[in-house]
């Protein structure tokens, strides 16, 4: 493939904003007239575009003006086969995947049903710039060939695996657990390593899960040691009673995980609203991370996920954001970090000692609060180091793959008359106004924002 390059304002993350409160710009990596260069898809030289554009004379240049453009976005925790039941009424979510997840995600047994629903996933994951996602899919062989098919023809970086259940589901829907575990090894054999696919090991929830199945997961993890682990915990306070109803020898839902050996790095805990001081230390320790999903937690009323406490940075927990579509009701990330900032809001309020003077946490009351750049750094470098996928996404350091998005700080619901007029004509766009345009990209904005995504150099999403 001939060396191109892309020509345009740049931001993306060196650093964690977290760690530099007070000075958050200094994790930020600006170009406000940058050069991207990209060779088989990789990226071979990134910076200002008067340091090195004469060092790629004849490399053909597209340039995308009046956008910012971002690493790809990168969805720590989503479903392939809810994309049909996005928006279904919500109530809580054991009722929820009762009625309507379980008879939905059962049809992605057929193929030809499997094919037209994986399609529309992938289409709307790069109409929101979501250009890798951790996805789950169902227990059934044929979802999944059909998941890393497509995933192998769109080119994308995905993590993925059969998703096992044996336990509170109706009887067409389960897995047994040896089947669970010939069926996950035939997939890993055939896709982990191949183009961009990645394998995870997916017990759905200690609720859904037997010790057999666990048992299984653990084999598969001994054999398979550079597996990635994906998995919910403490989404919901019904669904973490059930799980120590089942473990009488667990004191709380992360130890029935570390039971089987599950817990360390690749292990993502979806939700994680529930869990206390000491499993967040635990997570801390074992080097796993949980995919924060605001939208989900949200809608189907699971609770306020500790933001601040994870981010203690004593005990600092790797966080990814995850949309859940479909207990989240969009597929945008954008819409991800508005809720998220939301439930960061009201975790602010109740530690400031506005309410309990007694429980004032001025520490992790400020972390809970999202700023732009903290809120972008979560879903590009932050989210691919929460995977443990750093090396290949997340930035534009030289040597990773060349995903990203252009965003339209001008597009979708009408923001504030400034947001709408700002442009070129006034002048080289700032890193401080590029940070005040993305707060409101992600506050008033949609995936209409997105305007362009690129998969491993190549433009795979163009907003009509």
């Amino acid at each position: 493939m001939a060396k191109t390059a892309v020509r345009g304002t740049f931001l993306d993350f060196v650093d964690d904003p977290y760690k530099h409160v007070g000075n958050e710009e200094a994790a930020a990596r600006f170009q406000a007239d940058g050069l991207l260069v990209v060779e088989d898809g990789v990226i071979v030289d990134f910076g200002a575009y008067d340091d090195i554009a004469s060092t790629h004379s004849g490399v053909e240049i597209t340039e995308i003006r009046d956008r910012i453009i971002l690493p790809g976005f990168i969805d720590g925790h989503i479903h392939l086969p809810q994309t049909r039941v996005l928006g279904a009424y919500g109530e809580q979510l054991l009722p929820w995947l009762q009625k309507w997840v379980f008879p939905e995600e059962h049809k992605y047994s057929e193929r030809e049903y499997a094919e037209e629903g994986t399609k529309h996933f992938f289409d709307n994951l790069l109409a929101s710039g979501t250009t890798t996602a951790q996805t789950f899919t169902t227990g059934n062989l044929t979802c999944n060939e059909v998941f890393f098919e497509e995933a192998s023809r769109r080119n994308m970086r995905m993590i993925a695996g059969l998703t096992g259940i044996d336990r509170h589901v109706p009887d067409y829907f389960a897995n047994t657990p040896e089947q669970f575990y010939d069926d996950s090894r035939t997939l890993i054999e055939k896709w982990h390593g191949k183009g961009r696919n990645l394998y995870a090991i997916t017990p759905r929830f200690g609720f859904g899960a037997s010790n057999e199945l666990l048992a299984a997961c653990q084999k598969l993890k001994e054999e398979f040691p550079d597996l990635w682990i994906n998995t919910h915990i403490s989404e919901n306070p019904a669904e973490v009673h059930g799980v120590l109803a089942l473990h009488d020898d667990c004191h709380d839902y992360l130890g029935v995980y570390e039971k089987f050996g599950l817990v360390g790095p690749k292990f993502t805990g979806g939700h994680g609203v529930w869990l206390s001081n000491s499993e967040f230390r635990r997570f801390s320790e074992a080097g796993a991370s949980v995919a924060f999903c605001p939208s989900s937690n949200l809608y189907l009323g699971s609770g306020l996920f500790r933001l601040g406490r994870a981010l203690d940075p004593e005990h600092r927990v790797l966080v990814s954001y995850g949309t859940d579509m479909g207990g989240g009701n969009r597929f945008s990330l954008l819409n991800s970090l508005e809720d998220g900032y939301k439930v960061g809001m009201l975790n602010n309020t109740i530690l400031d000692g506005s309410i309990l003077p007694s429980e004032q946490d001025l520490a992790e009351s400020e972390r809970n609060k999202l700023s732009p750049l903290r809120a972008f750094y979560s879903i590009t470098k932050g989210g691919a180091e929460a995977l443990y996928i750093d090396d290949l996404v997340g930035s534009f350091d030289i040597g990773k793959e060349a995903d990203f998005v252009a965003l339209d700080w001008t597009a979708g619901p009408p923001a504030t008359a400034w947001h709408q007029s700002l442009s070129y004509s006034d002048g080289p766009l700032t890193l401080e106004t590029v940070s005040d345009l993305l707060f409101g990209v992600m506050m008033v904005g949609d995936e209409r924002a997105v305007d362009q995504t690129w998969i491993a150099g190549e433009l795979a999403y163009q907003k009509a």
